[in-house]
């Protein structure tokens, strides 16, 4: 009689990659949503504050501060004595009114935010945007459109660097959606805001419409993301991480290439206290070596946009002086999109090379201002797409390293300092553009 076999044991079933995939997907996504929502209002905030005061500047006399807000280069030779066409007011004026309020939010707030949960920080910033969208299109004299610039800068400024602390409870591969999203804003945002002015809405209409984006945010963090328990997101709570073996622990800035695991848990290895002041400054030392970097990239930069870009004035051309001027800003935002987006793609741990080819393209069109040897303004278009192209990688490549270079215990400390580089930077080039762009108007 034949033997019967004994029946075969099932193999365990594998785990469900499809729902991990599907989560890491929702992370991703609601980043990228973030990204964008964050940096929204700080895009079309300025030019929809311009066609407000227009508006005002109609029914009111005129007042002299408004030309601060003026956004896009509006054409015609302002100064008759100067062989560029110049407005009387650089457009640096613009920039210091968006940066110096996210400057002092980024200096202070990494050292006590943490006492503040994530979802009040979340709603704060939603508030900030939707603020600066009422006060802007409901404005009738000059100091509400500041205000609502200044809301959005702050809301822009608390938001970057609460989801740059945020990433550090997902993937790592977060940050690039985070990335492309904040590019996607720059192209986006002015996209939106112009078409649909173009379109025939009005300014104030336009930007109510935008209130969804707030919203939107909202959505993308309480209902999108696939939060960790661990999240302290309504509760004051000190997260702190066990002290790793000394074969564990790594230096902030050592050099080293190894790889380690893309998933960051701070949560999993509670024990140890809170960080003491002393021990942030010395995060803070380590950190010198990517925010200087990044810093110097966004100077070069910021100077080119705001200091030299409006003087690139090619009359030959069939487009005018402020279709030149807009084309420039877009074509940069695109390379800035891009470049945000291709952390999947390419990873440049070299950050002062990325610095010192921006300050080559910052040199090169300061001089090309100065005596006017470039041929044409498509030479100009294909730098500034460069000069975004640069920036946008150093950005992402910037936190990425921080991230995958920083201790489990310092790194959510660590992602919210080293955002105060580029804003430093912005905030640099806008004080050096001003004595240039004066310089060049009295020629």
């Amino acid at each position: 009689m034949e033997r019967e076999e004994p029946p075969r044991e099932e193999p365990a079933p594998r785990a469900d990659s499809s729902g991990a995939a599907a989560a890491q997907w929702r992370n991703w996504s609601g980043f990228w949503l973030l990204g964008l929502c964050n940096n929204f209002a700080y895009v079309v905030m300025l030019s929809a504050a311009h066609d407000i005061l227009n508006q005002q500047e109609s029914r009111n006399t005129p007042d002299p501060t408004s030309a601060t807000l003026a956004v896009e280069f509006q054409g015609g030779n302002r100064s008759n004595s100067s062989r560029y066409d110049c407005n009387p007011v650089s457009t640096a004026a613009v920039l210091l009114a968006d940066i110096l309020p996210t400057l002092a939010i980024k200096l202070s707030a990494p050292f006590v935010i943490h006492k503040l949960p994530y979802g009040f920080r979340v709603l704060f910033c939603a508030f900030m945007a939707a603020g600066s969208f009422l006060l802007v299109s409901f404005s009738s004299a000059v100091w509400m459109s500041i205000l609502g610039v200044i809301f959005a800068s702050v809301g822009a400024g608390l938001g970057e660097l609460t989801f740059l602390s945020l990433t550090v409870y997902f993937s790592r591969d977060v940050l690039g959606g985070w990335g492309s999203g904040t590019g996607g804003a720059g192209v986006g945002g002015a996209l939106l805001y112009s078409g649909l002015t173009q379109a025939g809405l009005s300014p104030q209409v336009t930007l109510l419409s935008m209130l969804v984006v707030p919203v939107v945010m909202c959505l993308s963090y309480f209902f999108l993301l696939d939060l960790p328990p661990s999240l302290p997101q309504w509760r004051c709570a000190e997260t702190e991480y066990r002290a790793v073996g000394s074969e564990d622990r790594r230096a902030l800035m050592d050099g080293s290439e190894e790889e380690e695991q893309e998933k960051s848990t701070p949560a999993e290895v509670m024990t140890a206290g809170p960080l003491t002041f002393t021990e942030k400054l010395c995060v803070v030392k380590g950190l010198l070596w990517f925010v200087l970097p990044l810093g110097l990239v966004y100077f070069a930069e910021y100077f080119i946009n705001q200091g030299l870009m409006e003087l690139l004035y090619f009359p030959k051309l069939f487009l005018s002086h402020a279709q030149q001027y807009r084309w420039y800003q877009t074509l940069y935002q695109v390379g800035v999109l891009v470049s945000r987006s291709s952390l999947c793609c390419v990873k440049i741990r070299n950050l002062w090379t990325l610095s010192l080819l921006q300050v080559v393209n910052a040199v090169l069109l300061l001089l090309a201002v100065r005596f006017q040897f470039l041929p044409s303004a498509w030479v100009v278009f294909a730098i500034v797409l460069y000069e975004g192209l640069l920036g946008g990688a150093a950005y992402v490549n910037t936190f990425y390293f921080i991230s995958k270079e920083t201790g489990d215990r310092h790194r959510e400390f660590a992602m919210a300092a080293a955002s105060v580089g580029d804003s430093l930077g912005i905030a640099a080039a806008g004080l050096a553009a001003f004595p240039v762009h004066r310089y060049f108007c009295s020629l």
